[in-house]
């Protein structure tokens, strides 16, 4: 996936997410162990989102990208947000996954709640 894709990607979800009542906090969250690619508030709950494109299913969907090393990066890039940001402690958490798939022409949106635990 290319840095433009990718970009897009995001953008696309943060809008839909936007447009679902979401309010943003913060994109490309980064720490030594990890990112996050989006951060968001669904009313009071802190949620991690995972971004994933694919424009093919040749080499697998965006669902099977997010393995368990993937998972522990997001969980510990997570918890280290929580520790620098300290106001978020009070909120509880959730880790979901926007998979896009198709073309840039015509995507499929796939929103998953809950898409993994901490």
């Amino acid at each position: 996936m290319s840095y433009s894709s990718g970009q897009w990607a995001e953008t696309l979800a943060h809008t839909y997410l936007c447009q679902q009542g979401l309010q943003p906090l913060k994109r490309n969250f980064r720490s030594k162990r990890g990112e996050i690619d989006l951060i968001m508030l669904d009313k009071q709950i802190l949620v991690f989102i995972e971004v994933r494109y694919r424009k093919s299913q040749h080499y697998g969907g965006s669902l099977e990208s997010i393995d368990i090393r993937k998972q522990q990066r997001i969980l510990t890039t997570a918890t280290y947000y929580l520790h620098t940001h300290p106001w978020t402690q009070k909120h509880p958490c959730r880790f979901d996954a926007i998979l896009i798939n198709g073309a840039m022409e015509n995507p499929q949106l796939n929103w998953i709640k809950d898409a993994f635990r901490a």
